[in-house]
Order: structure tokens, then C-alpha cells, then sequence
């Protein structure tokens, strides 16, 4: 792959250097994208609690033997599992429990929270997160994931990389810095948290908010800037790049330096083993 020239911006969205990077050159691969990101999620999102209703203090059996002191024969009862309020004798009050036709008692076929035990090879991973590092630098593609990006033009110059004197700004400094650094962009860069309309209110899912921005910083770097999310390089993955279409994407200079390393080191390694092997070789013959 040929080297690219970058822009490193600084806190007023200037040019302040040039470097060259073999990151964003890997040929955009959708489909590994996408079998990457469906191999990282940990499990169907949406499902009820183990064994949610069959919890009772009581174990909610009723016997159905004839001449049993504790039966539901003779007394006009449904035969379902029932749970004990009070007892006097061989008299209980009972209430139905556990089975789904009973107050609080469990769903009938509810959801089933599933792991995705899908394995990636390690030269397919390496290869779907470069390819989302492309992915995210293509001014088509973050159209196409940003609506309101329709009617304006995406600025080329992707990706888009700061120095590291932008760490040193206040939560109030930094959003200036980004809306220069930015532009039209900044408007889908920040958060914006809202009510979700319908029933998912109710279900554990009032709010909603959008992708927003996503910083990329080294594994040494601390950012805590309030509206956008920050990740580190150490726990980037393809799906905080990718996941749903090609996200805008800020990085730091020294993540640009420690991603080359992370895509390169494995290589130098393998050399390095190869070359201690032959050497003992040698000794030994």
C-alpha cells in the first residue's frame, strides 16, 4: 500500500504539518466490516431477567393426589401451581403463581438473550479495522449514515487529526475548537439526547440520542469532554468505527502513532523471532 499525506490540525482547525500514513489505505470491505461488527455483540439486547416470575418464596406446587391433606380436590380450584398466604389447618389461601396466565407470573415465550459465538481470525480482524479506518475517511459514506449531511458538502480533507494541545482545553474551549476544526460537521458531531416517541418509554428505552462524534486518542492521553464519546486506541474496535455505516471520526496524533505500531508491530515481531531462531540454528550447528 502507497503512503498518505495527512493534515495534523490544530486547535483553530489550521494546518500545522503533514505526515504520511499507510492507515487509510486498506481497500473498503464492507462485508468483513459487517461480519466483524455482527461478531461483536455480546447478545440479543432485549430480553427478560433468568427465571423472571419463578421466583416466589413459595414453591407454588399443589398436589393433585386424591386423599392428599394438601390438594386442590373437593375445593373448585383450577389445577395450577398456586402460592400459600396463610394456612389454618388443612385450610390455605392461595393465589395463583409462576405460570403465565397468573398475576406477576412469567411470559409465555419470551426472547432469549443469546452470545454470539462467532470467531474472527486475527488476519481477518486486522484487516476489517483498517478497512473501517478507510471506511470512515469516504465523505459518500458519511452521508449516507448522516441525513441531515444531504444538502452540504463533506469536507475532503478526511481524516481529520488534532495535536495534542487540544487536551489541555476546558469542556467549553474544546467545543469552540471543534466547531472551528469542524465546520458544518459540527452540528452532527455533539449528542443530542430526546424522548423516545411510542411504547419504549415504558420499556426501559425512554431516551434516545444520536451517533455523534467519536475521538480516537492515545492509550496515554486522558479526555473528558462532555457530548461526544471518547475511545481509546487500546479499546478501539471496528464496531465504534463502522457500526451502522461509516461514523465521523476525530483522532489524536498520537493515535495515528500508536495505531501504525498496533497495525505494524506483529510483522516486525515475526521478523525478530525468525532471525533469534536462525541464529540459535547457526550456534547449535
Amino acid at each position: 500500500m502507497m503512503a498518505r499525506k495527512i493534515q495534523i490540525l490544530n486547535i483553530e482547525g489550521k494546518k500545522v504539518k503533514e505526515v504520511e500514513t499507510k492507515l487509510f489505505e486498506e481497500p473498503i470491505r464492507i462485508d468483513i466490516i459487517s461480519k466483524v461488527v455482527e461478531s461483536e455483540k455480546i447478545g440479543q439486547p432485549y430480553s427478560p431477567r433468568y427465571r423472571a416470575g419463578m421466583d416466589s418464596s413459595a414453591s407454588g406446587n399443589v398436589g393433585h393426589a386424591k386423599n392428599a391433606w394438601k390438594s386442590d380436590r373437593g375445593r373448585g380450584l383450577t389445577r395450577i401451581p398456586r402460592k400459600t398466604f396463610w394456612r389454618r389447618g388443612t385450610q390455605f389461601s392461595w393465589e395463583g403463581a409462576i405460570i403465565p396466565s397468573t398475576k406477576g407470573g412469567r411470559r409465555a415465550h419470551p426472547p432469549k438473550g443469546s452470545v454470539n459465538l462467532k470467531k474472527i481470525n486475527k488476519k481477518e480482524l486486522r484487516k476489517a479495522l483498517l478497512s473501517a479506518l478507510s471506511y470512515v475517511t469516504d465523505s459518500n459514506e458519511l452521508n449516507k449514515k448522516y441525513h441531515s449531511l444531504n444538502d452540504k458538502e463533506v469536507d475532503s480533507n478526511l481524516p481529520l487529526v488534532v495535536d495534542d494541545k487540544i487536551f489541555k482545553l476546558k469542556t467549553k474551549e474544546f467545543l469552540e475548537s471543534l466547531r472551528k476544526i469542524l465546520g458544518d460537521l459540527y452540528e452532527i458531531a455533539i449528542q443530542k439526547k430526546s424522548i423516545r416517541a411510542g411504547k419504549g418509554t415504558r420499556r426501559g428505552r425512554k431516551y434516545k440520542k444520536n451517533a455523534g462524534l467519536l475521538f480516537v486518542i492515545g492509550s496515554k492521553e486522558d479526555g473528558k469532554f462532555k457530548g461526544i464519546e471518547i475511545v481509546n486506541v487500546q479499546e478501539l474496535s471496528v464496531s465504534d468505527l463502522a457500526s451502522n455505516g461509516a461514523r465521523l471520526t476525530l483522532f489524536s496524533e498520537k493515535a495515528i502513532e500508536e495505531l501504525e505500531r498496533l497495525m505494524e508491530g506483529k510483522k516486525k515481531e515475526k521478523v525478530e523471532k525468525t532471525k533469534v531462531k536462525s541464529k540459535e540454528i547457526k550456534e547449535n550447528a
